[in-house]
């Protein structure tokens, strides 16, 4: 997953009780060439089979689940067959069950003590969230005080498209967009066609 971020270090979060009705958005990504998108669990019924006919659908994306924070949660992104799933939160119960399944699982963080207790569990690849909450340059701030290496860093939360460029140079090694994007990939293809074909990628 790392590696296939520093080609295109972007994501896309979709949300919708029925995911079968993110299909437009979804076809819209695809062909705008953005990799990374992640369907937000629900605890609807249909939920499961909504996600596999959808990963059936999208061979070519890398989809993941997204707001895992519950065994209830996991279990379904598991059933579901998704590739990796993305929490807002950290839970050493979560990333053991999920390290069991050889899933990928991204825990949330904030505060420096969450992010050394994450690198503490083993965990490559963290979410700063709410991003906008700490703001800009944080990320690069904790790395003298924590000492580097730091984890792999994928900035959430109230981000916009116009800040994914100066949030990457600032330190954060990806970005999540979600509800910025309003209307779904409908309402902003010509924001992100630009910004994909500024995006920095790395070896």
């Amino acid at each position: 997953m790392i590696a296939s971020l520093h080609h295109q270090p972007l994501l896309v979060v979709l949300r919708h009780r029925q995911p079968s009705f993110l299909v437009p958005q979804l076809e819209q990504l695809h062909d705008l060439g953005v990799w990374h998108t992640e369907i937000a669990w629900g605890p609807g019924a249909d939920w499961i089979a909504q996600c596999q006919q959808l990963i059936a659908s999208f061979p070519d994306l890398r989809l993941g689940a997204a707001s895992i924070c519950s065994e209830a949660a996991l279990e379904a992104a598991l059933e579901a067959g998704f590739s990796y799933g993305v929490s807002p939160i950290l839970d050493s119960g979560l990333l053991a069950r999920s390290a069991a399944a050889g899933f990928a699982l991204v825990p949330g963080v904030m505060t420096p003590t969450e992010v050394n207790r994450a690198r503490s569990l083993g965990c490559s690849i963290v979410k700063l969230f709410p991003a906008t909450t700490v703001g800009l340059g944080y990320w690069r701030r904790l790395r003298d005080p924590l000492s580097a290496p730091l984890p792999f860093c994928i900035a959430a939360g109230g981000l916009k498209p116009s800040d994914v460029l100066p949030w990457l140079e600032a330190g954060v090694d990806a970005v999540a967009l979600g509800a910025s994007l309003v209307g779904g990939a409908q309402g902003a293809a010509e924001p992100l066609r630009q910004l994909l074909a500024a995006l920095p990628t790395r070896p």
